[in-house]
Parts: structure tokens; sequence; C-alpha cells
């Protein structure tokens, strides 16, 4: 039986990005390990889950900590190095230094780096140039990287992180792909109303939707600074804010985001599908991003879409045919784009219709499923050689 070793920085990323596929590596016979920061309620839940699976916590700091490193690449080599895994896969970025690392010392066969964004792309000077050489050390010791948008993988491929022999995106993209039996386009309508009642929210305001944890980096600051000028000159609107608040410091008037009643936070939800349902448009106006899976779910659930044109947005959206692409950074462009999709009505749901087909038909996660699948297996043939 082939054995391969899963490694996140945390828990959240095994949640949201590893367990939907667990159940397609036991259909295939391949024994899966995954590794990262856990506490024992979570180690055993999972095991109790996905039964055949073994769940490993791991000392994986988050951030900068030199000790924390080093603990971390000594206990994932000792542990690779006593049971011989047929592959490594690494995601998230502490995770993702520490485990190539740590494969590589331990002569794993096929170390496997998914490139789920890179953190360096939105920082400057000597911090640009410190995590541009972990990256490029993590791309190096892989045997195969896999970047979950053609964006990216053309960026990197252009700056020499790596070639067109060990890189490779799977199918169009994204880390998962979108469960359409969840995001079922057919009670759109119902989710909406129910949501905007639940959240005080009248069924003529224009909402304006983001997902994702606030931040500088999601483009926060300008949303914001948008959203202000918006609803100056339109009263009705709202905007609709799904997702944890974090990183408070990053955000320039932190007292407008949370003070402002026309700002609707929900923190993190359990079926965020119903809250696209309650938007008219969504925005991510972030400054890096691997893909950018909000993206693709808003127009599943037929929302047209604002992205900044950056690698990751663009590839899970068609400009001018699903929705717009901005400038990164720029409040007035986001003023423009929203003002201009919630006027006109029927650009923005000719975009919502254009949307839902698009991520329904290059993006199902049943046949993202069965392409990862496909992909696994013939690195672990080509591991044997």
């Amino acid at each position: 039986m082939k054995k391969i070793a899963i490694i996140t920085t945390q828990s959240s990323s095994i949640e949201n990005w590893i367990k939907p596929f667990l159940p397609y590596y036991r259909q295939e016979g391949i024994a899966v390990t995954v590794l990262s920061q856990m506490d024992e309620a979570y180690r055993a839940s999972l095991e109790k889950e996905f039964p055949g699976v073994t769940a490993v916590p791991a000392p994986i700091p988050r951030g900068v900590d030199l000790f924390g490193s080093l603990r971390a690449v000594r206990f994932l080599y000792r542990f690779f190095h006593r049971q011989h895994f047929d592959m490594v896969q690494y995601s998230t970025p502490n995770a993702s230094f520490y485990g190539s690392v740590a494969s590589f010392f331990a002569r794993v066969p096929v170390r496997l780096y998914c490139q789920w964004g890179m953190v360096f792309v939105s920082q400057s000077g000597l911090k640009r140039k410190i995590f541009e050489t972990i990256e490029r050390t993590t791309c190096r010791l892989s045997t195969c990287v896999q970047p979950d948008s053609f964006g990216n993988l053309n960026f990197c491929r252009e700056k020499g992180f790596y070639d067109e022999t060990k890189s490779e995106v799977i199918w169009n993209g994204s880390a998962k792909g979108v469960d359409l039996a969840k995001f079922d386009l057919s009670q759109k309508e119902r989710w909406r109303q129910e949501v905007r009642r639940e959240r005080g929210i009248q069924q003529d305001d224009k909402v304006i939707g983001f997902v994702g944890r606030l931040g500088r980096d999601k483009g926060c600051n300008e949303l914001f600074d948008a959203f202000r000028q918006i609803s100056e000159a339109m009263p009705q609107a709202r905007l609709l804010f799904v997702g944890p608040i974090e990183k408070e410091d990053t955000i320039d008037d932190l007292a407008y985001f949370q003070q402002e009643p026309r700002i609707i936070k929900t923190g993190r939800v359990p079926d965020v599908w119903r809250y696209y349902a309650a938007m008219d448009v969504f925005c991510l106006p972030s400054y890096r991003e691997g893909f950018g899976m909000s993206v693709v779910e808003a127009e599943a659930m037929g929302v047209p879409v604002i992205v900044t044109d950056i690698p990751g947005p663009t590839d899970g959206m068609q400009e001018g045919k699903t929705g717009l692409v901005i400038p990164v950074r720029s409040a007035q462009a986001i003023v423009k784009a929203a003002e201009t999709l919630l006027t006109e009505e029927e650009t923005c749901r000719t975009f919502g219709e254009n949307g839902a087909a698009f991520a329904r038909n290059a993006f199902d996660s049943r046949v993202f499923a069965r392409k990862l699948m496909e992909n696994r297996k013939k690195l672990l043939s080509q591991g044997e050689k």
C-alpha cells in the first residue's frame, strides 16, 4: 500500500482544503497521514470521521520563529525517516518550507509543493528578498510544484522558480473546485431572503459582498475607503463582510470598520453559500492570492464579481463576461466598478448568469477530485522509478 503524508500549518487548512479528498485516497487504497498543529480532540475526531487516516499533531509554528522552525524540521525529518513515505505533500507557507527541507533530507521520492499563494509578492525591501529566497528554496527542494492558478504558474516559470518539467496546474486551477451540491443555484432566492432578514438587510438594499479574513493584503483598506464613498452617494448600499476578524493592526481606519452600521460583519459562517446568495456584487480587491476560491464560489451563486488584476483571481473569472477587473490598491477603481454593476441591472444579471455557467463547467469539485486523484497516482508511479 502506498503511503503519503499531507502537511499544513494549522488544522483549519485540513478542514478547508484536505478533508474533501480523504475519501478518494481511501478508495484508491492509499494510506494517508495528516500532520499539522492540532489538539487531541481534533486528532480523534478526524480519525473517527475518516477510518484509516492517521492524524499527527506536529509542532509547526506560525510566523517567524527560529527555534520553532528548527524544532519543526527536526520533528518532521525524524518522522519521515521512520515512516518511509512514498510521497509528502505540503501547503501553506511555513509547513511547506519545513516539509520540503525535512522530506528532502529524509529522501522521500515524491515531494509535492501545493503552491497556494506566495507571501513575498506583497512585500518590499529586505523582507521581500528573504521570503522570496524561502519560496525559491521550497520550490527547488520539491520534485513537483502545483500552483492553483495558471497566472501564478506562468509568473513563477518566468521568474525561474521552476520550469515546465516539474510544475503543473490541476485541471482549470483552484485547490478543490466548488461543491455544486452546496452551492445550489436553485436555492438562491430563498437564501437571499433568509440571510437579508436575519442580518437586518432590506430586500431592496444594494449589497456588496466580501468573503475572507480581515487584513491589508486582502485589500480591505481600499474596500472600506471605497464603501465610504459608495454609501455616501447610495444610502441603501450595504457591505456584507463574511470572514474572521484578524490582523486589525493592518487596517488604516479600524474604527470605521467596527462602528459603521452599514457594514454587516458575520465572522466565520458554516454555510457561506447562503451569504453569497444575499449579495448583489462580490468584490475581492486582494494584493495577492493563490487562486481566490471565493471568486468562483460567488460566480457559482450567480453573483457578478470584481477582482484585482493579479494572478489567481483573474484565472477564476472571465473579464467583461462574469465580472470586472480593476487595478490593485485603488479605492476609486472599486467605486467605479461597484457603481457600474449596482446601477446597470441588465449587465449585473448577465454577468451573474455567465458566472454560474462558468463555475459549473470549469470548477465542479467532483471533476476536480477525479483529476487530482489521477495526478496523485501518476506521481506515485513516477516515484517508483
